[in-house]
């Protein structure tokens, strides 16, 4: 259980920031509108200053373009989309915790550099299993063209 002195600073902290505190506030269209907004712009920023974006972005056109030419069936929409669902949440969560990190110090940590590490790992690991369902989804129907 919370402790109540944690909560409060809580709230204290997300009025000095002008925003309300995520634990207390009512649900209203204009509250959730306002969280899609903040969301939208979450994925402008990944988009616009995080480089390895493009390739996932790339990658994402091309296995797309290829699905609708090779006209995959549902259950392998699933699993592509699923992959590629995988990268870009793996991607967002890194840019965070990069952020996050560099938000605490700017001076060389190691135990900051391990945290980055990990994240960056978690990216690897989801890129290789897209790639091997892209693969084993896009694969065959293509050797079967040539």
């Amino acid at each position: 259980m919370e402790d109540v002195r944690e909560s409060q600073g809580r709230g204290e902290r997300a009025a000095m920031k002008g925003r309300p505190d995520p634990g207390t506030g009512s649900f209203s269209l204009a509250s959730r509108a306002r969280s899609f907004q903040h969301a939208g712009r979450g994925v402008a920023v990944l988009l616009s200053g995080q480089p390895n974006t493009w390739i996932h972005a790339a990658a994402t056109v091309a296995v797309v373009a290829l699905g609708l030419y090779l006209e995959v069936s549902s259950l392998d929409w699933c699993a592509l989309i699923l992959a590629i669902t995988a990268v870009w949440v793996a991607e967002c969560l890194n840019t965070a915790i990069e952020v996050l990190a560099d938000a605490i110090s700017s001076d060389w940590d190691p135990l900051i550099g391990r945290a980055k590490d990990i994240a960056a790992g978690g990216v690897l690991i989801a890129a290789i299993g897209a790639v091997a369902i892209g693969l084993g989804v896009l694969g065959p129907p293509l050797l079967r063209l040539f």
